[in-house]
């Protein structure tokens, strides 16, 4: 084997590749001004989604030319078309609106640097490449009052959260102020516990945060109940108690990116409740803005109707008849007039144009006060998508297509191809190179408060996930849904078992990992759509499926782009005793020979329960990755899974 260069050397190499890579990536940008200054000359959309999907299909087969996963094409591309829009639309809104381009802002926004409401508006002022003087601010009224009375050109104000919904105080502000509403921003909100450097989690025993920050963890401080909660203003507030604090029994909750500013270190991160946490900032002027018509637009609406049965359906269906889709309704209480409301509505339109003018007007006849609180545009990029043909599939290939063996040097299974043992990686689930792995599987159907009983019980039985087998049963997203939410707050990864198409649609949105049913081995049509998931899949062999077909079928799924790839010995038909499968031991030692990718072995349909600790044992004995038990509650599992962790 040839000795690779000195490492320092390689490291210099991706070093001057990386720096290459942003200087393209900023003559791309500049480019991209010229297609906006011709959208500006020809007065067209600003975006282009058709001729976005054939940038994307052509990258997806030059980048497979060049070894590159479509899923990280797509992926890569997509923040850079979100970024050539997003500077585009920017540069067209700045010449529609001239005499409010300056080298820098003054802007108002909740708290201290650190703060989420100070990131939010250091991202929005670098879009613009201008300077930002921050102004703080100790609550949402003298964000608005700092910018009403000239000592801030902008503020910044949380709207809503996609963890903790609607922050109802900044609505109470927008009712009695003369702003408007001139643009908007989300970012992504990543909530980390921050100490000082040398404080210990078990020394802990307060932590500051706003109570937004607060909602968003519940989840993650109801297992620490005997730690105090203390309310802050702002994340840099909660942030600043920490710095000062005597000693390291205090923590905040915010961003890593705002701790740094304060030298304080993630302890922990991840802390929010839902997996993507994402606020929405609006941004606030003494002068509205005009919206070119190329841009998408949101126009933000404040209205009180009538007190008649229907009078707000009556002003609802005004938009529904000049065809304005309405992205948000809020309502709140109108001070000094118990049991009436003030309605707020977010339209997809620009004030400028006839329908959405036409449609204020017959709101004006309808409601009894009406009020534009602003145009403004719209920063939600939604990603260009492909569809699974588009994506994946190779012209001409299809279901009835025989798999074709490939030389073991280009077969992608094979150890020739990959000499490293392929690990599957799933939140604490590991599956591969070493990791031996328990998944229980449960056959649906089954009630929520059932599965979480038996949860509690897989999860201390030493399990670490949950299989949802048969999902016909149960095919219901709402439902399905409900059972991942139980499972993931057991601690457990979710796996979903797929038989068909309908069946991946949903599993795929909500599963943590899927296993394609070994009926589907053959399908070729089903093992490129698992191929273009990205998610971890286990490939299931069929009950008469020799190892080579079964290998073969591996290659097309890892051909079409899904590296996280395992597969499943569930049991062949044999000759002897066809009604009863049989474990393929011969067949499980020959594809650990063979192959990089982890096998798992399934004994729910090969053994019973006089079997299955012998079966267990042996399996684990001729090194397979991992083990699916069925789910009987009259057994106990904790000793024979102590007794496999033991088996080296």
């Amino acid at each position: 084997m040839q000795k690779p260069p000195a490492l320092s050397q390689t490291r210099e190499q991706i070093t001057a590749l990386d720096k290459a890579l942003l200087e393209l990536l900023s003559k791309r940008r500049q480019l991209s001004l010229n297609v906006a200054r011709s959208k500006e000359i020809d007065v067209r959309p600003i975006r282009d989604t058709q001729r976005e999907k054939e940038l994307l299909e052509r990258l997806v087969l030059q980048g497979r030319e060049q070894g590159l996963d479509a899923h990280f094409v797509i992926s890569l591309y997509q923040s850079i078309i979100e970024d050539s829009v997003l500077f585009q639309q920017t540069y067209l809104h700045g010449r529609a609106n001239p005499d409010t381009q300056k080298q820098q802002y003054t802007v108002a926004y909740l708290g201290a640097r650190g703060s989420y409401s100070y990131l939010a508006a250091s991202r929005y002022c670098s879009r613009r490449q201008v300077e930002m003087l921050d102004f703080g601010c100790k609550s949402f009224d003298d964000i608005v009052n700092a910018v009403e009375s000239g000592h801030a050109d902008y503020g910044f104000l949380p709207i809503e959260n996609t963890s903790s919904g609607s922050i109802n105080e900044v609505y109470d502000v927008l009712q009695h102020t003369t702003l408007s509403i001139v643009g908007e921003t989300t970012i992504e909100v990543s909530h980390c516990l921050l100490t000082k450097p040398d404080s210990k989690l078990a020394d802990i025993e307060t932590i500051y945060a706003h109570p937004q920050p607060i909602s968003q963890c519940s989840r993650y401080l109801s297992q620490h109940p005997n730690i105090k909660l203390e309310y802050c203003s702002s994340s840099a507030e909660a942030m600043t108690k920490v710095i000062e604090a005597k000693n390291n029994t205090v923590a905040a909750i915010g961003s890593a990116e705002g701790g740094a500013l304060y030298q304080l270190i993630a302890m922990e991160q991840g802390l929010a409740n839902q997996k993507i946490n994402q606020s929405r900032f609006i941004v606030v002027a003494r002068k509205a803005s005009a919206v070119p018509s190329q841009l998408p637009a949101k126009t933000t609406l404040i209205m009180a109707t009538g007190q008649k049965p229907g009078a707000l359906v009556e002003a609802l269906l005004v938009l529904k008849a000049h065809n304005l889709n309405m992205s948000k309704l809020e309502s709140r209480p109108i001070p000094g007039t118990p049991w009436e409301e003030m309605f707020y509505l977010d339209i997809d339109g620009n004030l400028a144009t006839a329908e959405v003018q036409q449609a204020i007007k017959e709101l004006e006849r309808l409601t009894r006060f009406i009020k534009v609180l602003g145009c403004y545009p719209c920063e939600t990029v939604k990603p260009t998508q492909l569809s699974q043909a588009q994506l994946l599939i190779e012209p001409g290939s299809s279901k009835q297509q025989p798999i074709k063996a490939l030389p073991n040097s280009q077969a992608k299974h094979s150890r020739d191809y990959k000499s490293q043992d392929t690990q599957l990686f799933c939140q604490h689930l590991q599956i591969g190179a070493g990791q031996f792995s328990a998944l229980q599987q449960i056959n649906l159907p089954i009630d929520n408060t059932e599965l979480a009983t038996q949860a509690k019980i897989i999860k201390e039985s030493g399990f670490q996930a949950i299989l949802l087998n048969d999902l016909k049963q149960q095919l219901n997203e709402q439902e399905l849904k409900q059972h991942a939410q139980v499972i993931e707050q057991a601690g457990l990864v979710c796996i979903m078992q797929v038989d068909h198409e309908q069946e991946f649609s949903i599993a795929s949105q909500l599963a943590d990992m899927l296993i394609l049913s070994g009926k589907q081995m053959y399908n070729t049509d089903m093992l490129t759509l698992i191929g273009s998931v990205n998610l971890p899949v286990i490939l299931e062999r069929n009950t008469m499926a020799s190892v080579d077909d079964w290998l073969q079928a591996a290659d097309t799924v890892l051909s079409h782009g899904n590296q996280q790839l395992g597969l499943c010995e569930s049991g062949v038909r044999s000759f002897t005793h066809p009604e009863q499968l049989s474990l393929d031991l011969a067949g499980l030692v020959e594809v650990k020979l063979r192959s990089h990718l982890p096998v798992i072995v399934n004994t729910c349909f090969s053994s019973n329960a006089a079997l299955l600790s012998t079966n267990a044992i042996a399996v684990k004995q001729l090194k397979a990755d991992g083990i699916i038990i069925i789910h009987q509650t009259q057994l106990s599992y904790a000793e024979l899974l102590h007794d496999l962790y033991q088996i080296k």
